[in-house]
């Protein structure tokens, strides 16, 4: 049987903060916005437990990517690092915007290697496209020099990362 085109959406499981989590998003990423919210209503009460009005989903579209934020309880309300959303920044101010924007309200303590942990719990990576390149470089010792750099840095630093890729400051 040949199959169709899909498309994926992410979902992503909130216990209370599915709306508030989708209005970050959609400020924080261009061409983003909320595309719809279902509410829970007094059907299936005794199951799911919800007032009948509270927020059920946001829809919401990132830049074109498509996601659910889902309210469904304090079942499976943590986020994991495991699974992060990578960002590809074609500049500085790039990486700054985004670290800045997402890190705000999260937890400090997890930041490392351009991993920023937002406020709702979600992990992000803030990439250079370049380090991309730097790391794909058929010169294995700078491409080297670029990871150690990179492990040692919590926000991501193109000029850091290109001056030791170039091995500048060695002797």
């Amino acid at each position: 049987m040949p199959l169709t085109p899909v498309s994926l959406t992410t979902c992503l499981w909130h216990d209370g903060t599915a709306e508030a989590a989708a209005t970050f998003y959609v400020s924080v990423f261009p061409n983003s916005r909320i595309t719809h919210i279902q509410r829970y209503t007094a059907a299936g009460r005794d199951t799911h437990g919800q007032e009948p009005g509270a927020v059920l989903v946001a829809e919401f579209v990132l830049d074109g990517h498509r996601f659910v934020a889902l309210n469904g309880g304090p079942a499976h309300k943590t986020f994991s690092p495991a699974i992060s959303f990578q960002i590809d920044c074609a500049s500085q101010d790039e990486v700054d915007y985004y670290w800045d924007k997402l890190g705000e309200g999260g937890d400090p303590e997890h930041r490392q290697c351009g991993w920023v942990l937002d406020k709702f719990g979600m992990s992000w990576q803030v990439v250079p496209a370049v380090l991309k390149e730097m790391l794909a470089s058929q010169d294995g010792e700078a491409a080297g020099r670029a990871m150690v750099a990179m492990m040692g840095m919590e926000k991501l630093d193109i000029a850091g990362l290109k001056r030791a890729f170039d091995g500048e400051g060695e002797k």
